[in-house]
């Protein structure tokens, strides 16, 4: 498989947003995520995150197709709900860069792609002057019905590349879940990694 991953910066990122959109919508659909989405809401997203300053996307390309995308932006430049957390426990945010979504299609998973992703998004932190660098996942609980029994999550590479759960600091996000009529609130769990 012959996959290039590089970042991508300013008008790079608006030609992309279509294709992170449609990816988001695609991947976040899979449990832990469940994620129904909306082509409107990921459109007023996206430009939003696009026009944060230093923001970062990077993509995995198969020829001209986007087949995966991360970004990542400093954290003073996030939802007020994202930077609270920290400022309410004295983290400077304006050292601090914000790991957005990470998605992958599944038939190009383990192949590296997911390293490449974070060593970008890390190499852009650095750039930027930020000394640490984080991100949410959504808190599930072991029995949740739509959990896959063949379901691995991530915590064992996160921890590998530096990563730990940061005790007791959690956002809330609310989404459409596959079958609900109306949004629910989910709790999202920090990671973070400082160098």
């Amino acid at each position: 498989m012959s996959i290039a991953v590089r970042p991508l910066t300013g008008a790079e990122i608006a030609a992309a947003l279509d294709d992170l959109a449609q990816l988001r919508i695609t991947v976040f659909a899979a449990y832990p995520y469940l994620y129904d989405g909306d082509a409107t809401y990921e459109a007023e997203y996206l430009a939003e995150y696009a026009a944060a300053p230093d923001a970062v996307l990077v993509a995995a390309l198969d020829g001209a197709r986007i087949v995966g995308a991360a970004t990542a932006a400093p954290m003073m430049h996030q939802k007020a709900e994202f930077r609270a957390p920290f400022e309410a426990r004295g983290i400077d945010t304006s050292r601090l860069f914000y790991f957005g979504e990470s998605v992958l299609l599944p038939d190009y998973r383990g192949h590296g792609i997911g390293h490449a992703f974070f060593d970008h998004r890390e190499a852009q932190a650095v750039r930027c002057g930020a000394n640490a660098a984080c991100f949410a996942a959504v808190v599930r609980a072991d029995d949740h019905p739509a959990k896959p029994q063949d379901y691995s999550p991530l915590d064992a590479f996160w921890a590998r590349r530096g990563y730990a759960v940061v005790p007791d600091l959690t956002t809330e996000l609310a989404w459409k879940e596959h079958g609900d009529e109306a949004e629910k609130v989910n709790v999202m769990q920090y990671w973070m990694r400082t160098w």
